[in-house]
């Protein structure tokens, strides 16, 4: 890549072929190494992507600073630890190595929740495996008046979750280390309105065919919980959630859509009144369950 007066639109073009190349990123989506070249390209000049002008000169030292960004992200390193940011929900949150990077699909799990959640008097919402508390501190800020908790078994998650609990002004939110549900308290039995997990789904055999990009930067227990099909956490939820939900309460879990039908079964043994929720696209990506009555 030449660095004598380089331009924006060239770099770019550049950035693209070289992302295009790489075996260690997911290429699930065609235009995922263009937006991920044009997002380095605008970290490394500080400014916002819908700013890059291709007829642009960049300085030197800014395009050093692309081509270091770019090599790391063909090694497969997702750009949100690059940028050691996310935006979720009007939100920015810091990620970390070591915890799990939200997604924006996890958006539709938390306005998921809130809706289910406006129609109570009293609302109380709980994350449970909440990495970086994408899904807690968006129903927080969504709704002032609830009281949300965020749970999870790492300590370092439940660090960075109040970290962005702080930067983001959400004195509604709590979390607490906790397996499952042991740390929550037990004033809350029967007053839930919302569970919600982005539980760690991955098959156990499955986990060694992701891309590089996914097993060499997430922490493996944020992935799979070992069990063969991906689901014990959500069965060992299932069972112990409803005696804390309200009548009328939810649990809602996203999921790959291929394990729909199977979360939705496990909903039905506990006699939970099963919902669906699609995303933009009609993919089922959160499947829920109300409690009766």
């Amino acid at each position: 890549m030449g660095l004598a007066a380089p331009r924006v639109g060239q770099l770019l073009t550049d950035g693209r072929t070289v992302l295009r190349e790489s075996t260690a990123i997911d290429h699930w989506r065609a235009s995922i190494a263009r937006e991920d070249a044009a997002d380095l390209l605008a970290l490394a000049l500080g400014v916002a992507t819908d700013a890059l002008d291709p007829k642009a000169i960049v300085p030197t030292r800014a395009a050093l600073r692309y081509l270091e960004f770019l090599q790391r992200r063909a090694a497969g390193e997702p750009v949100a630890l690059i940028r050691g940011v996310v935006d979720f929900a009007g939100l920015t949150l810091a990620v970390r190595p070591g915890v799990f990077v939200p997604r924006g699909s996890s958006e539709l799990l938390a306005q998921s929740a809130v809706a289910a959640l406006r129609r109570r008097s009293v609302k109380v919402a709980v994350d449970v495996a909440c990495g970086a508390a994408p899904v807690a501190c968006a129903i927080a800020d969504a709704l002032p008046s609830a009281e949300v908790w965020g749970l999870d078994i790492d300590p370092a998650a439940v660090a960075l979750s109040l970290a962005n609990a702080r930067r983001n002004r959400l004195g509604n939110a709590h979390f607490r280390v906790s397996d499952l549900l042991a740390a929550l308290p037990r004033r809350l039995h029967g007053e839930v309105g919302a569970f919600t997990m982005h539980p760690p789904y991955v098959a156990r055999r499955e986990v060694r065919t992701l891309p590089r990009e996914i097993r060499g930067f997430e922490p493996r227990h944020t992935l799979t919980d070992g069990s063969p099909d991906g689901l014990g956490l959500v069965r060992d939820l299932v069972e112990e959630a409803p005696g804390w939900l309200r009548r009328g309460g939810v649990l809602l879990f996203e999921v790959a859509p291929y394990l729909s039908r199977s979360v939705q079964a496990l909903m039905r043994q506990a006699d939970l009144e099963v919902t669906v929720h699609a995303d933009p696209g009609g993919i089922t990506r959160v499947v829920g369950g109300r409690r009766k009555g």
